[in-house]
């Protein structure tokens, strides 16, 4: 459920926000950040498919070595699809794409979707002793610990944390300085108490925002 990442093994890091299947932006913008794939680390907050025209593109990059990610309730619901039969979900979303795929890409996406099957719930990062904790939806509690049990469900999902604080309503979470949160498209990034939320709709006629912690 959890992974922790050393920051200083890394010369620069940073955090995506929801790429769904956005891959041909994400090259563009990491161009913009002179991003170096021997040096640099990319972590993102999940939803790497569905709905955009590479998710395909965007799945292969759990296997390069300088991108690493957190599972989105889009690969829950490909996992649950492809390995639980539950497919009409997932394809109401966007799964679509996966169905329209010729026979070898077709098995190649399913690999990958196996392999998202292992992918951290919740990163740890430790930059200059600072704590950072990257998650799809939400940390769903008031105080956070390494390998605390939490809610799968919760931290996919949720949304009541960010409804609130859009509303006036957040206090932060104890435990880290920072927690990083995709999942709510929003038009601008939103940071509010310890929380910082990066879903800017690239999808949805948007823009992909890249946070840089180091």
């Amino acid at each position: 459920m959890y992974q922790k990442i050393e920051g200083g093994n890394y010369r620069q890091i940073f955090v995506v926000g929801d790429l769904h299947g956005c891959f041909k932006m994400l090259l563009a913008t990491l161009e913009e950040h002179d991003f170096d794939r021997e040096n640099d680390l990319l972590i993102s907050v999940g939803d790497l498919i569905d709905r955009g025209e590479n998710s395909l593109e965007c799945l292969a990059l759990l296997e390069q070595p300088w991108f690493c990610a957190v599972l989105g309730n889009h690969e829950q619901m490909a996992i649950e699809a492809l390995f639980e039969g539950q497919i009409e979900n997932w394809l109401i979303n966007g799964g679509d794409w996966y169905l329209a795929l010729e026979d070898e890409p077709q098995i190649e996406a399913a690999r990958l979707i196996s392999h998202c099957r292992t992918l951290p719930l919740i990163i740890e990062l430790i930059v200059d002793d600072k704590r950072t904790i990257i998650a799809h939806a939400d940390y769903p509690a008031d105080r956070y610990h390494f390998n605390k049990p939490v809610n799968r469900e919760d931290v996919v999902w949720n949304r009541r944390r960010v409804h609130l604080a859009l509303h006036g309503k957040s206090k932060p979470i104890a435990g880290a300085d920072l927690f990083i949160f995709g999942h709510t498209p929003l038009q601008t990034p939103f940071r509010v108490s310890n929380q910082l939320y990066l879903d800017t709709g690239a999808v949805f006629g948007g823009y992909l925002t890249l946070h840089r912690l180091k």
